[in-house]
C-alpha cells in the first residue's frame, strides 16, 4: 500500500500506543528495527493529549541567526501547506539555525492557525513557547523544550526532506506519537499495522499473566520465549 489510509484506519491506530505499533512495524521486516523511530531528545509536551496520528508537512527553520530580519512569505508557505496537505496534518520542522537550544519554532498563535487549517500537532527538534495557549487547542506538541521568546523566526524551506531526532522525514510520511515518543509508520505496511498490533497486545498479555500466573517459571518463560 502507497496510499493514504481511510478515517477508521487512523481511529484504529489512534486507539494503540506507540511502543505497540512501533512493535507491531518490526514484523514487517521492512526497515532495521534500530531506525524509524524519533530520540529522546525530542519530548511529548502534551502526554494528557493521548496519541496523534498525521502525515507530515515538513518545514526547515531559524530563529536564531543574528541580525536577519524576519520574513512572514515563509511562514506562508508552510499555512499553505497544511491546508492543502492531507489530513490530519503534523507539522515535522528542523532546525537549521546556529543556536538550536534557543530556537522557537510554534506559539499558541501559530499552533491556532495550524489548528484551524487541519493539523494535529507539531514535531521539532527545536523549541516552543506558550503551551499555556496551546494545550487549550489539543494540539500536539513533540519538541525539544521551551522558550521565552521567538527569537527571528522564518521558515526557510517548506515541503522538503527533514531530519528529526536521528529520522529522515518526507513530506506526507505517516507519524504516530504519544507519552512515549514519535515512530514513522512506513506506508507500505500502515494499512496492515494494527491488525499486527493486535497480535502485539495478545503475545504481551498472555506473557504477562503467565508471569502472574502459578505457573510461572524460568523454564517456563523460555519455552515461551524460545518455544523450548
Amino acid at each position: 500500500m502507497t496510499g493514504r489510509l481511510g478515517r477508521e484506519q487512523l481511529e484504529e491506530l489512534r486507539s494503540v500506543d506507540s511502543p505497540t505499533v512501533a512493535n507491531a512495524i518490526e514484523a514487517f521486516k521492512v526497515r532495521d528495527d534500530t531506525r524509524g523511530f524519533l530520540g529522546m531528545e525530542i519530548r511529548c509536551l502534551t502526554p494528557e493529549f493521548g496519541v496523534m496520528v498525521g502525515y507530515a508537512v515538513t518545514a526547515t527553520a531559524d530563529s536564531t541567526t543574528p541580525g536577519r530580519p524576519r520574513r512572514l512569505e515563509g511562514e506562508m508557505r508552510l499555512l499553505e501547506a497544511i491546508a492543502t496537505a492531507t489530513k490530519p496534518a503534523v507539522l515535522v520542522i528542523q532546525d537549521v539555525g546556529p543556536k538550536r537550544t534557543h530556537s522557537c519554532f510554534l506559539g499558541d498563535v501559530i499552533a491556532t492557525w495550524s489548528r484551524r487549517l487541519g493539523a494535529a500537532g507539531v514535531v521539532t527538534d527545536g523549541g516552543i513557547r506558550d503551551l499555556a495557549g496551546i494545550l487549550p487547542l489539543g494540539f500536539h506538541v513533540f519538541a525539544a523544550g521551551s522558550v521565552v521568546s521567538h527569537g527571528t523566526f522564518n521558515i526557510v524551506e517548506v515541503g522538503v526532506g527533514v531530519e528529526i531526532g536521528g529520522v529522515r522525514i518526507r513530506p506526507g510520511d505517516l507519524i504516530h506519537g504519544d507519552a512515549n515518543g514519535i515512530t514513522t509508520i512506513p506506508l507500505e505496511v500502515a494499512d496492515r499495522v494494527y491488525e499486527q498490533c493486535r497480535k502485539v497486545r495478545e503475545r504481551e498479555i498472555g506473557l504477562r499473566d503467565f508471569a502472574h500466573s502459578r505457573e510461572f517459571s524460568l523454564e517456563g518463560l523460555r519455552a515461551r520465549l524460545l518455544g523450548r
